[in-house]
Formats: C-alpha cells, sequence, structure tokens
C-alpha cells in the first residue's frame, strides 16, 4: 500500500487531524487511566494481605516497575521522540515485560493468592505501556526510520532534545499530582506497611530466640546443679 492510499484511507470521513487525536488520546485519555489499573492492583495486594506473604520483596518489585514506566514518561513528557528516547522506551517495556514476569512468580512462590481478577488488571498493566509506545511509533514514523539507520544523518538523534512545543505547566503538576496520590502514596503506604510486618515477624523471631534462650539456660543449670551435689559414700559390708 502507498504512502497516498494509507493516508486516503486515515482522513476518509474524519473532520479532525488524526495526529492531534492521538495526542490527545495518549495526553488525557491513555496515560490518566493508566492510574486506575494502578490502584486497583494496589487494592488486591492489600485485599490479600501482602505484607504477611510475599512482603516486602514483592513490594520492592513493584517499586521497580514504577521506575521502568515512570522515567520513559518523564523524558516523553520533557523532550521530543528522537531515536534515543525511542530506544529508551522499547528497553524500558522489555524490562517492565520481564520484571512483571519476576513479580507474578515471587507472589505464587509465596503462596500469595494472585486471584483471576489481579491477572485480569495486570493484563491491562501489561498492555497499556506497548499501547502508548506504539502510538508514539505511529505519531512519529520518521524517528522510528532514523533509529533503523541508527541515527545516521541526523544530529540530534542520540541526545535528548526539549520539546519545541512544551506541555503547559498546569498539564504537568496535574500529572504530577495524579502521580503522587495515584502511585506513590498507595505504594509508598504499601511498602511501609511491608517492612513493618517484617520488623514485627524479626522481633516477634528474636523474642522466642531469647525464651528458648532462657530455657535451654535453665535446663543446663539444673543439670548442672544436680551431678556437682555431693553423694553419699557407699559404705562396705
Amino acid at each position: 500500500m502507498s504512502r497516498s492510499q494509507a493516508a486516503q484511507i486515515a482522513t476518509t470521513g474524519t473532520t479532525v487531524d488524526v495526529g492531534e487525536a492521538t495526542t490527545r488520546f495518549l495526553l488525557y485519555g491513555l496515560l490518566p487511566g493508566w492510574f486506575l489499573p494502578g490502584l486497583a492492583d494496589w487494592a488486591m495486594h492489600r485485599r490479600t494481605r501482602i505484607e504477611h506473604t510475599a512482603g516486602t520483596k514483592e513490594s520492592l518489585i513493584h517499586s521497580l516497575m514504577m521506575a521502568e514506566v515512570g522515567v520513559p514518561i518523564a523524558l516523553t513528557l520533557r523532550y521530543e521522540i528522537n531515536p534515543l528516547l525511542l530506544t529508551v522506551q522499547l528497553g524500558a517495556a522489555a524490562v517492565h515485560e520481564a520484571t512483571a514476569l519476576w513479580d507474578v512468580r515471587t507472589a505464587v512462590d509465596s503462596d500469595r493468592e494472585v486471584k483471576p481478577l489481579e491477572q485480569h488488571i495486570h493484563s491491562f498493566l501489561e498492555a497499556l505501556p506497548f499501547g502508548a509506545l506504539a502510538s508514539l511509533m505511529c505519531l512519529h514514523s520518521d524517528q522510528v526510520r532514523s533509529l533503523l539507520r541508527r541515527g545516521r544523518g541526523d544530529p540530534d538523534a542520540w541526545r535528548l532534545v526539549p520539546r519545541r512545543r512544551p506541555l503547559s505547566p498546569g498539564y504537568l503538576a496535574g500529572i504530577g499530582l495524579a502521580i503522587g496520590a495515584c502511585v506513590l502514596l498507595p505504594y509508598g503506604e504499601e511498602l511501609l506497611r511491608c517492612g513493618r510486618a517484617a520488623g514485627a515477624r524479626k522481633r516477634r523471631a528474636r523474642a522466642e530466640r531469647a525464651v528458648f534462650g532462657t530455657a535451654k539456660g535453665s535446663e543446663e543449670s539444673c543439670v548442672s546443679r544436680f551431678w556437682s551435689r555431693p553423694r553419699a559414700s557407699s559404705r562396705s559390708s
């Protein structure tokens, strides 16, 4: 299919610019909507009492996954799409997928019940990054071609270039508040809860060892006193 044919199909019956509509969808639809399954996933972790099963290890994996997604998002909101940024986005998506597999394996190995609803939530969390990345690559197909050419002929291919049309401070502030309220706050609470539970388990273990040590010491003391008592000498006949 030629480029002109593709353009004709894309614009037939449309009354708005496709690129502009896709950009609005990414900024005001997909990105804010991403927070909802994240909150739902946190609620499932809380419901299945993660602090008493997989504990701090799984919660730290969740923090890692959020960093793997958060860094490319922050860069995309601040800088122009180019081969460097596309490479970061593709690499982060691949690493995020591997970490997601590690996350589920950690939960299952810890006997935390991963219910069907939570698995369905995971499907959204895994698919949304690829959907966003595919949309960006369609919007910036010239940069995809530049990436395939390893940036040859483009002096800005492998450096971060600030956006020529920066996003409004109001939008960035709103996204920042949403990240704080829907990501940092709930998952920070989860990590804190897991840390407190781990600390309580360690204190109980120390107390049990101390009680066991005291009981063992008392037993050994009793045995020592028994054998150290003087014995009456046997009388010869």
